[in-house]
């Protein structure tokens, strides 16, 4: 008979962190016991959700968002640390947790942030819920960071976005863990590309920005730069380099940063501490501020899910073998 008891992992990844919503019900409906919970950025705001008894109350108010009403709750400020403050999101989560203290909670939780003096990691295992939620998902140039007894936090994916450490200690059956910087096409932390400064003829390298942007700009946008490219007189003098294209925001520079970044660290660190069952979500099943779309990511995180305890357990999940330390990727039906 296998244990049903759970340590469950929750990492960052914006909007992506909707698919751990999906996870938690399928454990919870096939009978896991979620006995203890760590997470950074959306991963840490859900599993504190979770945690409280919160988090039906919040997934119904997500999924009820469109495109526009996102963007009204986004507090934008042109002038400080962060471009958006989240006053108006953070007022619902006051709402919903009403002061709720970590300590007090029924499970054990932490909640990642990163020290950008120190350059450390801060685990929040006391104090306000809201509080450790607010740190830990103050994503760099994005959202304001916060002071906490001196301390400049940011989000915990910064330096851990799958924080396995707060977990090993408790008394579980298995350990599952849910990543959202998987890679498709891309094999982050293979040798170093060389390449020339010299510029080329644009159809020497088109092709190459083709197959690297699917997934990261829609396609009608990658179209009109490789239209634009391909105009170009060859027998004109190149320039020594080209301007970002048009259209690329500070947004999408930031979280396609954030995003290569945390698939090298993830990887470097899941391999020193890997999960019983480690769930992968694509990159490019949703881009990172794509908040309007929940209702689909929660159901992608459902499908992986189910898939990985099938897979690990066998169909009948109470009766299977563990194998300790197995890990299952998974990507976004069609990665």
């Amino acid at each position: 008979m296998v244990g049903k008891r759970v340590a469950l992992v929750l990492g960052s990844g914006g909007a992506r962190g909707y698919a751990h919503i999906g996870a938690i019900d399928v454990l919870t409906e096939r009978g896991y016991e979620i006995v203890a919970v760590a997470g950074s950025s959306m991963g840490a705001l859900v599993g504190g959700l979770h945690a409280a008894g919160k988090l039906h109350d919040y997934t119904e108010w997500v999924t009820s968002l469109n495109q526009r009403d996102v963007l009204r709750l986004l507090d934008v400020s042109l002038n400080g640390p962060g471009v958006l403050r989240l006053e108006r999101v953070l007022a619902r989560m006051t709402d919903y947790l009403g002061g709720v203290m970590i300590e007090d909670l029924p499970i054990p939780y932490t909640a990642v942030a990163s020290d950008l003096g120190a350059r450390r990691e801060v685990w929040f295992t006391s104090g306000p819920l809201e509080t450790a939620i607010r740190a830990s998902i103050a994503i760099p140039a994005m959202i304001t960071p916060i002071m906490v007894n001196g301390r400049l936090l940011v989000d915990g994916g910064v330096l851990n976005p799958v924080p396995m450490e707060p977990i090993m200690g408790v008394d579980a059956d298995f350990t599952m863990a849910i990543n959202l910087s998987g890679e498709k096409g891309h094999h982050v932390g293979s040798s170093p590309t060389r390449e020339s400064a010299a510029q080329r003829p644009p159809n020497e390298w088109l092709d190459r920005f083709r197959r690297s942007a699917a997934g990261v700009w829609e396609n009608d946008f990658i179209v009109s730069i490789m239209s634009r490219f391909s105009r170009i007189d060859e027998a004109a003098d190149p320039p020594l380099y080209d301007p970002p294209p048009a259209g690329l925001g500070i947004t999408d520079v930031t979280w396609m940063s954030l995003d290569a970044m945390g698939s090298l660290i993830t990887r470097y660190r899941l391999a020193a501490l890997p999960p019983d069952i480690l769930v992968t979500v694509a990159t490019d099943s949703a881009k990172a501020m794509d908040f309007h779309r929940a209702a689909e990511l929660i159901a992608l995180g459902r499908t992986l899910t189910e898939a990985a305890l099938d897979d690990a357990f066998g169909e009948e999940v109470a009766d299977g073998p563990l194998t300790v330390n197995r890990q299952l990727e998974l990507e976004a039906p069609g990665a």
